[in-house]
């Protein structure tokens, strides 16, 4: 599969359409997103699957096969090795059907506080997809490791980040810059490894 030269990306999450235009940035194609394209075109595709793959290969081919072109999906969680690797696919859904990130967040907080710190390991993992209008799909998977907190830092990122801190660092993600999150992210690290995928089957 090439790299198509018009790609859409599959969600309607604002924080993440400007993280994927950051972590993206070198793909050379032209963006077609909810904000600039007739939403009503984007199916509301519901994430019913088991895995991270699952769900992220509904949203491509459903937003592919609506729109007849190249869409670009991920689906992503943070999996906590004291909650048995949970929260994990339904990352987004912790508190509940239909929870805000804030609801998520302090859920997490709530389950891990009374695990002492240094038993409070995580990562956040990702599963970005490129999928054709034909239902073709090319994935690749991204992970960082780290520890969470009981109080949050930080006022940048979303999710998770204000009490996730990647191995190697001080800070939570969300007292990084978007440089620092974009290089160590499971999203950067995922994309950046479907792109090269790419490029190798194009050669």
């Amino acid at each position: 599969m090439q790299l198509p030269p018009r790609i859409a990306l599959a969600t309607r999450n604002a924080h993440k359409l400007r993280e994927l235009r950051r972590i993206c940035a070198e793909w050379r194609v032209e963006w077609v997103t909810v904000e600039t394209d007739d939403q009503a075109d984007f199916p509301d595709v519901e994430e019913t699957g088991e895995t991270y793959l699952d769900n992220a290969l509904l949203k491509a081919r459903a937003v592919a096969a609506a729109l007849g072109m190249a869409a670009l999906a991920d689906d992503s969680g943070i999996e906590v090795d004291p909650l048995g690797g949970g929260p994990g696919p339904r990352s987004a859904r912790y508190a509940g059907d239909g929870a805000t990130d804030e609801e998520n967040l302090q859920a997490l907080i709530r389950a891990i506080r009374g695990i002492p710190g240094s038993g409070r390991t995580a990562r956040y993992r990702c599963v970005a997809v490129l999928a054709l209008p034909d239902g073709t799909a090319v994935h690749a998977e991204g992970v960082c490791e780290g520890t969470l907190r009981t109080k949050r830092a930080g006022g940048g990122g979303f999710g998770y980040d204000p009490i996730f801190v990647p191995v190697g660092w001080d800070e939570t993600m969300a007292e990084l810059t978007d440089e620092q999150k974009d290089r160590i992210s499971h999203r950067g690290r995922a994309f950046r490894g479907l792109l090269e995928t790419l490029r190798d089957r194009s050669a």
